[in-house]
């Protein structure tokens, strides 16, 4: 088994060098890069001032900057170069620790992350734990008392949260607790006082910014993580083996706890270690209703601003999440199932 999780460590590196380097590749014919935004800007400026000073603009303003300024702004963005050389280069300050730069802000693409992560941690954290620790008995609940009243109910609700995305939920919710109630706010995670609270004054008010958000977040994954416990424990507890334990004078209670729940546990195994990078990345539709500034929301903004080294920072964490993810799966199935040995 040692040798197995060696390999998929070892087919991290290849695996990562061919994601980022398709994106990489992309980001360099993609049209609006930061060439394209500082020529915009340039005409904008030169638009404003001929109004400004009462003069008709010229029809069909010409290119605001010469050639050489053009080849000089291609070699500090390293433009000027072929993309796998270019790429080659980026991924050698990757591996020193350097993101590089934002073209949009100038400023360094790892602070910027760093600065929210704390926030997207505090979201998916909360959101792992309360999926996993309200699914898990209510799954086991449903299978136990399935086509029973409760059964039907919970059910419903849970079918009905599943068909409404996170973030339109989020919308719902703000303009019925927040809008119209005012129980809770409009957005952000903290008030604007929040430095002149005490200690528990600041729990309470980070609390409180985070009930709606944290709402959102579950209801995506707590149906299909509630109706994969209770299927997956039902088809145990209609297995051969609990029944004979079951005929052989085990309670059913027992029976439950001691056999089928273990197994029962293995799917949800699997997609453990996979919810490591959505704990880190979030929801950016989620971020943008709730104006949260955590990795969602850095990630679309990057991406409509064309801030192409952020969009590959925040890809280089991500994807080393998602694979290391899957890994971590592997080894939450071995655990959870002695019957499994990889080779």
């Amino acid at each position: 088994m040692t040798a197995y999780f060696i390999r998929r460590l070892l087919l991290v590196i290849p695996t990562f060098i061919g994601i980022t380097i398709m994106v990489f590749t992309i980001t360099r014919f993609v049209p609006g890069g930061p060439i394209e935004r500082i020529i915009a800007e340039y005409k904008q400026m030169q638009s404003g001032d001929q109004i400004s000073s009462s003069r008709t603009p010229s029809a069909g303003m010409g290119q605001p900057l010469s050639e050489e300024q053009i080849q000089t702004l291609k070699e500090y963005y390293g433009f000027d170069k072929p993309v796998l050389t270019s790429y080659f280069i980026w991924l050698g300050k990757v591996l020193q620790g350097d993101l590089g730069n934002s073209t949009r802000y100038y400023d360094r693409v790892w602070d910027m992350i760093k600065e929210r992560i704390p926030i997207s941690l505090y979201f998916g954290i909360l959101t792992l734990i309360m999926v996993y620790g309200v699914c898990i008995p209510l799954g086991v609940a449903k299978a136990i008392r399935h086509k029973t009243g409760f059964d039907n109910i919970t059910s419903a609700v849970i079918f009905t949260g599943y068909a409404i995305p996170g973030w339109v939920a989020g919308v719902m919710m703000l303009v019925l607790f927040s809008a119209r109630f005012d129980v809770f706010p409009l957005g952000g995670l903290v008030s604007d006082t929040f430095d002149e609270m005490n200690f528990f004054r600041k729990i309470a008010d980070i609390t409180w910014h985070t009930v709606l958000p944290l709402l959102s977040y579950m209801i995506g994954s707590f149906t299909v993580m509630t109706l994969l416990m209770k299927n997956t424990l039902m088809d145990n507890l209609s297995a051969d083996y609990v029944r004979t334990a079951i005929a052989k004078g085990l309670p059913f209670k027992k029976a439950v706890f001691r056999h089928a729940l273990q197994n029962s546990l293995i799917p949800l195994a699997t997609s453990f270690g996979n919810n490591i990078s959505i704990i880190l990345m979030g929801s950016f539709l989620i971020e943008k209703v709730f104006n949260i500034n955590g990795m969602g929301l850095l990630g679309y903004e990057s991406v409509v601003d064309r801030d192409y080294p952020v969009v590959m920072g925040i890809l280089v964490i991500s994807s080393l999440l998602f694979m290391l993810g899957n890994i971590l799966s592997d080894i939450c199935v071995a655990i959870v199932d002695p019957r499994v040995r990889f080779k």
